[in-house]
């Protein structure tokens, strides 16, 4: 005779299971909120600190002027008006966008390749966008106006995208550390090119693409902002709506086959998404490295490997770490900008030796 389950402990059990669901749904909220303050604050810090500094009542009282015309009296010079609103938060806004932009397609590669390393810089993405873009500068002209350079830019991410992917493909290397190894060859033979086309250019131009191979957003401007704006809204809403499939990804492609997944067809929608955000960022940012490797890492110690909280929370902090990012790239070496590819580049590799050691050998 089997003993029947008590009523009293199935109470216990679903009372348990509940109280752990409404803690992690407060743990959540906490790291949302302490996020967003986070970004407010790194938002200020970075319209504040500079050659000239602001003090916060000014910024925010410019701030809400500007959204409430004549809601506060100026007690603001002209010029510091204009340094607010005209420079530093257009230059905060495109560092938030293109940290959650690159944090995104970092979370998202790392699933649908199952490499923990993978990254748009370090698989060769990057470079393909920095190639269209300094082609579009150098060579073909701005043809089709402002969208020229973000166009050329996405076109050069998706060519490296699948070059890397060929080159994985035809050396039989699937494994998650041959993968980044194609990807950082393709990347040097990519920039080896890009280099030909600086030669091969009119010498009083190339001084412009420095800003692209180094990375940077002194280029900020209202009316640039659009177009990383919406690729990031539509994209990045992809993205986040397909949550449950990276999660169903990363456990491998059997299993996501036998959950109804198309695997490779959503690999390669994956990619596409990713270089066309990747080309897009670089087209107005330059070339900024390990955003995407780094983010994703840190944000999973906080929040767990779930996408459905990874993704949007890994959007958020890449915000917050390229912002203040950039805050360190100004303030280094003041009054002269530090490229911030330099910055990343540097915390990045620390952050990625860091990482192999952590793996331990394979």
């Amino acid at each position: 005779m089997t003993e029947s389950a008590s009523p009293v402990s199935d109470g216990k059990k679903h009372h348990f299971a509940v109280d752990n669901k409404h803690s992690d749904t407060l743990g959540i909220k906490a790291h949302l909120g302490i996020g967003l303050v986070l970004l407010a604050g790194s938002v200020s810090l970075a319209i504040s600190v500079g050659a000239i500094s602001v003090p916060l009542d000014t910024i925010w009282g410019i701030l809400l002027n500007k959204m409430f015309p004549d809601l506060i009296a100026p007690f603001w010079s002209n010029g510091r008006e204009s340094i607010v609103w005209e420079i530093r938060f257009p230059r905060a806004l495109l560092a938030a966008m293109v940290g959650a932009g690159l944090s995104m397609v970092g979370a998202s590669l790392q699933a649908v390749t199952r490499n923990p390393l993978a990254d748009p810089h370090l698989l060769g993405i990057s470079a393909g966008g920095a190639f269209g873009a300094i082609l579009a500068l150098l060579h073909t002209g701005l043809f089709l106006g402002l969208l020229t350079v973000p166009l050329l830019a996405f076109l050069g991410a998706l060519g490296a995208t699948f070059i890397v992917l060929m080159v994985s493909k035809l050396a039989r290397s699937t494994s998650a550390d041959r993968l980044v190894l194609a990807g950082v060859a393709v990347s040097f033979v990519i920039m080896a090119c890009a280099n030909l086309l600086i030669f091969l250019g009119d010498p009083r131009a190339t001084h412009t693409v420095v800003f692209w191979m180094l990375g940077g957003l002194g280029l900020a401007q209202w009316s640039h902002l659009f177009y990383p704006l919406i690729i990031l809204l539509l994209c990045g809403s992809w993205l986040l709506t397909r949550s449950g499939t990276l999660n169903a990804m990363t456990i491998g492609d059997e299993t996501a086959t036998t959950l109804g997944i198309a695997v490779s067809r959503f690999r390669l929608i994956t990619f596409v998404v990713g270089a066309l955000i990747t080309g897009v960022m670089v087209a107005f940012s330059g070339m900024i490295g390990f955003v995407g490797l780094m983010v994703p890492h840190i944000v999973r110690q906080f929040v767990g490997g779930d996408y459905h909280r990874l993704m949007p929370f890994s959007a958020l902090y890449g915000a917050i770490f390229l912002i203040c990012a950039d805050c360190l790239a100004r303030v280094i070496m003041a009054p002269q900008d530090v490229p911030i590819g330099i910055v990343t580049g540097l915390i990045g590799g620390l952050f990625f030796i860091w990482l192999l050691g952590k793996r331990g050998p394979q």
